[in-house]
């Protein structure tokens, strides 16, 4: 993971960053990474782990089913994809 240093900002800025951080629950640091997430993600961005998850919602899996799920996704490694 990359870090970032940033210097000289104003205190007005800082401050309201603090009060923002507080009011999400977040450390500063923690925020601003979100701001920072949020400012360079495509709006458009459709996340898969998302998209998954709203599909386990729509099909109202019962507890026992879900587990079907951990169960499998635990015993069979993965393997690397091969595109030849």
């Amino acid at each position: 993971m990359a870090m970032l240093t940033v210097r000289n900002i104003p205190e007005a800025v800082h401050r309201a960053l603090r009060m923002r951080a507080a009011r999400h629950g977040h450390s500063m640091e923690a925020e601003v990474r979100e701001i920072l997430e949020s400012a360079v993600s495509p709006q458009g961005r459709v996340k898969l782990g998302s998209l998954l998850a709203d599909m386990g919602r729509q099909a109202r899996l019962s507890d026992e089913e879900f587990a079907v799920f951990e169960q499998v996704r635990d015993k069979i490694p993965s393997r690397p994809v091969s595109f030849e």
